[in-house]
């Protein structure tokens, strides 16, 4: 008696199209059809275009805005400042309506989840279909879906969905027979991989490799020793070969960073204490959610390279006694660096506050004569702080140190609503 063969992987790749142009309509549905534009911190650069700014416009990602806005507006582009919380949340309604068709899934970026398709007995490209009218329906952002045997071959296949109309947003390579399949990696360039870049691809077209077919049948052997052990994993993904598994958890962070340009160049000790303290309590804030405690405490602030000054960038760390999760004592390590860090007559244009050493509650090396009391009360505090913020805003309950109007903030004159994050936003239907 025959033993039943193993079930062959398949992957498949959720991308939401022109993820952060796309969150912006869908809660202006009289942009639909509109060219749309999201623009960098301090609305400087555009990173983010609608399908019809694409066409029209045929920019360059991080083109700065003033040297397009005249072209832009002529032809009834809408920008958008970079709304960050709006994106964010529309992301984990795109992760959680995925969920709703595979048990396992990875994010892979804001805009981008694997799914484990594998032993699903259904017409992949109709179940595909069926996702991207759900996710459609649910969040409202338009997406394309590729599936392969391999993360690779999916991620290949969500690039063939998006840029052929001919698929309709879906693509399923695992469908074709062989010679269809080479037939269309014959027609694609190696930089349409997963991994490859212009710089790699020139290198492969000097040995011949001129396109993914080629790729596909070089010998992995060869391939390693002239380009690495990376490119042969690829190849072998290219050839339906499973290396690169599936990842449904999120690694534990070594580290957590917030940083931001201010809106103006600051050259006053108060300014920075305040936006130096902003960034020890959103840090503070964000390790927490993540469980983790705080061993170190990393300040930088700088000018512009391109400042006609000389470029000035002052950064120290600090080691604490044991580690923290306490905004308050964050805060008052950030701004003991930045008193060391900070020099007069130099005009600051970007700052922050890294946390570093971070280890989870189990794992603490506390104080020889800590104080379990004084811990017990901070971790109620630091609750109830993080509970009132997550449901009224962030920035309900901060530091004094972070001030009133914090007018160092960076600049977002066009941007959105807060559609999703604030009560006062929520759109209102007559």
């Amino acid at each position: 008696m025959s033993l039943p063969q193993p079930l062959k992987s398949v992957y498949a790749l959720a991308d939401a199209n022109s993820f952060y142009a796309s969150c912006e309509k869908v809660f202006r549905p009289e942009l639909e059809g509109k060219p749309v534009v999201v623009l960098s911190n301090n609305d400087g650069c555009v990173i983010a275009q609608s399908k019809e700014a694409k066409a029209a416009l045929a920019l360059y990602m991080c083109r700065p805005w003033f040297e397009v806005k005249e072209a832009a507006e002529k032809i009834g582009t809408i920008a958008f400042s970079s709304n960050y919380e709006l994106y964010g949340a529309m992301s984990n309604r795109f992760v959680q309506t995925l969920r709703h068709f595979s048990p396992r899934v990875e994010v892979y970026s804001i805009d981008e989840s694997f799914m484990d398709m594998t032993g699903l007995r259904r017409d992949l490209s109709v179940y595909g279909h069926e996702i991207k009218h759900t996710v459609r329906q649910w969040t409202g952002l338009p997406i394309c879906i590729g599936f392969g045997h391999s993360k690779t071959l999916a991620k290949l296949a969500n690039h063939c969905a998006k840029k052929q109309p001919g698929w309709d947003g879906v693509c399923d390579l695992t469908s074709l027979s062989v010679p269809e399949l080479d037939h269309l990696l014959a027609s694609l360039e190696i930089s349409t991989v997963w991994g490859v870049g212009k710089r790699l691809e020139r290198r492969l077209h000097a040995v011949g490799v001129t396109n993914v077919l080629r790729l596909k049948h070089a010998d992995p052997k060869r391939i390693r020793d002239k380009f690495g052990v990376l490119l042969e994993r690829t190849v072998r993904e290219l050839n339906g070969e499973v290396w690169l598994e599936l990842d449904q958890m999120v690694p534990e962070a070594n580290q957590v960073m917030s940083s931001r340009s201010f809106g103006h160049r600051l050259d006053s000790l108060t300014d920075l204490q305040a936006a130096i303290s902003f960034h020890a309590g959103n840090a503070a804030e964000r390790m927490r959610k993540k469980g983790l405690y705080a061993n170190a405490v990393y300040v930088f602030i700088q000018n512009s390279p391109h400042d006609e000054a000389p470029y000035y960038c002052g950064q120290q760390m600090i080691a604490l006694p044991s580690p923290t999760n306490s905004t308050q004592q964050i805060t008052k390590a950030a701004l003991w660096l930045l008193n060391k860090v900070y020099q007069p007559g130099v005009y600051y244009l970007k700052g922050g506050v890294m946390l570093m050493e971070l280890v989870a509650e189990g794992g603490q090396q506390r104080e020889l004569f800590g104080f379990s009391q004084q811990d017990s009360k901070n971790h109620r505090l630091m609750g109830m702080i993080d509970k009132v913020n997550a449901k009224y805003g962030r920035g309900t309950v901060k530091t004094a140190a972070e001030g009133v109007r914090q007018d160092w903030q960076m600049r977002r004159v066009l941007k959105s609503p807060g559609y999703l994050h604030q009560w006062k936003d929520l759109l209102k239907v007559r």
